[in-house]
């Protein structure tokens, strides 16, 4: 009761000192107009009321009362002459009356009150530039107004005493009570102090409520996010009272096939956010009708929903606008999340918790989104600014938009941060770092007819644990005890009729987390929507040509394509400021069936971001028993990658090892400059490689080289002709020298591409070839090409149709010399027939004629993938192989259900048989696994 009566008190004291001074406010502002000038010894300052979002007619004494306690703060403040001033006196906007008063700045602001909480925002306007030079955010409870108007007038009078730039930039300044700080568990004494660090954004300024957008004449924008009292109801209906009055951003812009023009579909967007969670809405409207969208993937995470009608929202939640993490969402909820590294190199098995539903109005489809802040990281502060894009695939019309302008030549326009929208107004938990505990048990029953003694149907149970920690609020460490990744999927087979060693891509979840942060002397990459058709033998977009592969984590856990018990490790990922740093250490146990011995890995990476889209960095990898010899092995690099306008970059490396007896000529190193226009392109490149260059914790499909590349592009987009969408022309050479200065490979290559609208592809590759053999290639199991140098040439022919239809696929067929004779292949690849948009299959084909004076063989490889999706959380998959060259034919049948956010059951079977015997192929080994996880988040 007592506190009551003080509050009431308080009111009251407050109510008086509202009126009286306002009362003669029209006064002043009349003498201030009659006056013309102000003083010229004294800056001239309005300050207007604060506006009342909430719209309560209870608090509307408080807007009033606020400005009164800034105009009373600041009058003492030397060189300023203060006038109070209301925007009601007809002369139109704040900056309007300012510049009738014949004042230099202009001090707005609002008040919102949600429940006991309240947050007061004013901004400070230059009115020659009318450029905002500072924006304050006070938040804290009811209770404490007095305190809060207290710490506003500190803030802003700091502003005028330390001044701003020329260039006015945007300051923010963000305010919390100690009562609200110790509610929320900030415990950092920088943030429990109330101020935040300075930040300037390359954006137009915040947009003043009720606006929740502003854009300027380049495109460029910025979203103000609206705090919510309650938690959104995640329902995809958009019936909440709040949709109504809080203005959407939209007005998105092409990317493609009108670069800049507005989009064709209207598309409305809000970003909301509570104590827990940041959420995002959107309204896409849709002129066809549902029947025409493309809309036929539901599983988390398949590479199809890239090909249907989408909604995505990216996050640059450092502000740094080269990395991110993106969200998308098609019109029947199947979902895809992954990180972004240096505005590329996307991570899509980056599995974060978040939530999505959609729904249906007369017209089109709706999203809402929830991502909990836990699942994101972010600089400290609670007071936050975030890089922000919005995207829209509508894939019946092939057209993609976003938020911003973004140039067809940066590529897929998620991933260009540099060009994203800025998101301000955001406040994240004061202490929110993570702590999960995800244990795991699992039991098998296996069968190895090839193992000493053979095993049938052997029961084995066994358990774990990964633990993550948010060391602080951008640095995470994991932990993991016993680790075990019975539940990935089995390699997808390749026909290799090349002589060096296939690569395949990482798939174990520990290791493909924050992955981007690991990679090593990688430059830009043309990115387009559709993946080209790779020549057999050519490197995937994973990694696997003759650039070393410096850190390649499947080294680590497997041998001779066994699997080598890990015993545990941890490794810590994050930025601190413009650092990214990654260290990895896993320690792996004896395996006799494999034979590996218990073995120490370690990783250190560290970049530094520098100019605007540049980085620098090292890299250590160790390995604490080497496989070449008595010791250890290391590897130490540098590396670099400069990135000038949109599409100018430079980039290199220089690295060598340490092994045992493999000394002098142990390094590698590589310069390279590319241009990516949409229109042209061109690419110089020359790599070294010496040959005792051994990273053990790598990928080197080959040593002892120099190498130079060069690439020319031509890709117009014709107008005149409809059916088009660009043609494109390349001509390419690679000139590779062994170390004894002799040509060991040589291919003059020239391509030319037609795109259609409608997105299918047809491709014609003519390649010329030299290879120089110093010692034989065995190219099948009976068949060995001797010593010598070969030159032949053959022609590659594709022909891609687009992923969004229900039948999709790409026909090659090759024809040409193949050493010392001939090749003739055909294949289908990357095919899907959608029978529901539950039920997919994918089956692949690929058969390959070889005669050659050394002998003939056919090389066959057969793969089919059945995949019915119950929910996006819940998927039953079938992928069969029978590859011709291995005499192998194998199944992999999985069942994953994610039963609620991060925990899972998987259910797995794995047969393996023989065919090189006729009739029923003979059974080499079989697993039936059960594994079961449960995440704890604390």
């Amino acid at each position: 009761m007592c506190g009551l009566i003080l509050y009431s008190a308080r009111l009251i004291v407050l109510a008086a000192a509202v009126c009286l001074p306002w009362l003669t406010t029209p006064i002043y502002a009349q003498q201030g107009m009659q006056d013309g000038l102000a003083s010229p010894l004294r800056t001239r300052i309005t300050i207007f009321g604060f506006l009342n979002i909430s719209g309560e007619t209870t608090d509307s004494w408080m807007g009033d009362g606020i400005a009164e306690t800034v105009a009373t703060g600041l009058e003492n403040t030397e060189g300023l002459e203060v006038i109070r001033s209301r925007v009601s006196t007809g002369l139109g906007t704040p900056l309007d009356m300012g510049r009738a008063l014949n004042a230099r700045w202009v001090i707005s602001g609002a008040v919102q009150r949600l429940g006991n909480r309240i947050r007061i925002t004013s901004r400070i306007t230059d009115v020659e530039s009318m450029a905002v030079v500072q924006s304050t955010v006070v938040d804290g409870i009811v209770d404490e107004l007095f305190s809060l108007q207290d710490r506003l007038v500190t803030e802003i009078r700091r502003g005028f005493e330390s001044g701003w730039d020329e260039s006015s930039r945007l300051r923010f300044s963000g305010i919390r009570t100690t009562a609200e700080s110790l509610i929320s568990g900030d415990t950092d004494p920088k943030l429990s102090s109330g101020t935040a660090p300075t930040i300037a954004i390359d954006s137009p300024p915040p947009p003043s409520p009720p606006e929740t957008m502003a854009r300027d004449s380049a495109g460029r924008t910025t979203v103000r996010a609206v705090p919510l009292s309650n938690p959104l109801e995640l329902d995809g209906a958009l019936d909440e009272e709040f949709y109504e009055t809080v203005l959407p951003a939209g007005g998105f812009f092409q990317q493609m096939p009108n670069e800049g023009e507005p989009a064709t579909e209207s598309t409305e967007t809000w970003v909301f956010y509570d104590d827990q969670n940041v959420y995002v809405s959107a309204r896409l409207s849709d002129s066809a009708p549902e029947s025409q969208w493309i809309a036929n993937e539901m599983q988390r995470d398949s590479f199809q929903l890239i090909n249907n009608d989408s909604f995505s929202v990216g996050f640059d939640t450092y502000y740094d606008r080269r990395n991110g993490v993106s969200f998308m969402v098609n019109p029947i909820g199947g979902f895809f999340d992954y990180q972004i590294t240096d505005e590329g190199n996307p991570n899509a098995d980056w599995n974060p918790i978040w939530d999505v539903r959609t729904g249906r109005f007369d017209g089109g489809w709706t999203v809402e989104m929830e991502i909990p802040f836990k699942s994101l990281r972010y600089k400290p502060g609670i007071s936050q600014v975030w890089g922000l894009q919005f995207g829209r695939n509508v894939r019946w019309k092939n057209e993609y938009s976003y938020l911003t302008r973004v140039p067809i030549s940066a590529g897929p326009g998620m991933f260009r941060l540099s060009a994203a929208g800025t998101l301000t107004g955001i406040e994240v938990p004061g202490d929110n770092r993570t702590f999960e505990v995800k244990p795991y048990v699992i039991g098998s029953l296996a069968t190895d007819v090839a193992a000493i003694p053979q095993v049938s149907n052997k029961g084995a149970g066994n358990f774990g644990v990964d633990v993550k920690y948010g060391v602080t609020q951008n640095l995470t460490a994991d932990f993991t005890y016993n680790t075990d990744f019975a539940q990935v999927e089995v390699d997808e087979q390749q026909v290799n009729l090349t002589r060096f060693s296939l690569f395949f891509p990482e798939k174990r979840e520990f290791f493909l987390e924050g992955r981007g942060i690991f990679d090593f002397g990688q430059g830009v990459r043309r990115i387009t929507s559709v993946m080209p058709a790779m020549r057999p033998g050519a490197p995937s977009v994973f990694g696997g040509g003759d650039v070393p592969t410096v850190f390649f984590s499947r080294r680590i856990g497997l041998n001779q394509g066994r699997t080598v018990p890990i015993l545990g490790g941890g490794r810590l990922t994050g930025k601190a400021g413009k650092f990214s740093i990654g260290a990895l250490n896993i320690q792996t146990q004896d395996a006799v069936d494999s034979n590996a011995v218990g073995t120490n890995f370690s990783v250190l990476r560290v970049k530094r971001d520098i100019l605007r889209r540049s980085r620098i960095g090292g890299i250590f990898t160790g390995r604490s028993i080497s496989t070449t010899g008595n010791g250890s092995n290391e590897t130490y690099g540098i590396d670099a990658l400069f990135s000038f306008y949109d599409n100018v970059n430079f980039n290199g490396y220089y690295a060598f090892t340490q092994t045992p007896r493999l000394n002098d000529d142990d390094a590698s190193y590589q310069a390279a400059f590319n241009y990516l226009g949409d229109l042209y392109g061109f690419t110089l490149d020359h790599l070294l490689v010496g040959d005792n260059f051994n990273p053990e914790i790598g990928f080197l499909r080959r040593d002892d080289f120099r190498r130079t590349f060069t690439s020319a592009r031509f890709s117009p987009r014709p107008a005149s002709l409809r059916a088009i969408r660009q043609f494109t022309g390349e001509v390419s050479l690679d000139y590779i020298e062994n170390g004894g200065g002799h040509v060991e490979t040589r291919l003059a290559s020239a391509r030319f591409e037609t795109e259609l609208e409608n997105s299918d592809r047809f491709t014609i590759d003519a390649q010329e070839s030299y290879e120089l053999l110093v010692k034989p290639f065995r190219v099948a199991s009976d068949v060995e090409i001797p010593v010598g140098g070969y030159g032949f040439q053959d022609v590659f022919v594709t022909y891609s149709m687009g992923q969004q239809r229900r039948v999709s696929g790409t026909w090659t067929f090759q024809r040409g010399g193949y050493f010392s004779g001939n090749i003739t292949a055909v294949g289908y690849s990357r095919g899907r027939i959608e029978v529901t948009p539950q039920l997919s299959v994918e089956p692949s084909v690929s058969i390959n004629r070889v005669n050659i004076p050394e002998g003939t063989f056919t090389a066959q490889l057969v793969t089919s993938r059945i995949t019915y999706s119950f929910t996006p959380r819940m998927f039953f998959g079938v992928l069969m192989q029978y590859n011709s060259s291995l005499d192998a034919l194998s199944m992999n049948v999985r069942m994953r259900w994610e039963y609620q956010p991060g925990s899972e059951l998987f259910v797995v079977y794995n047969d393996q048989r023989d065919t090189s015997l006729r009739g029923m192929p003979m059974l080499e080994n079989r697993a039936f696994v059960v594994k079961f996880t449960r995440l704890f988040r604390f």
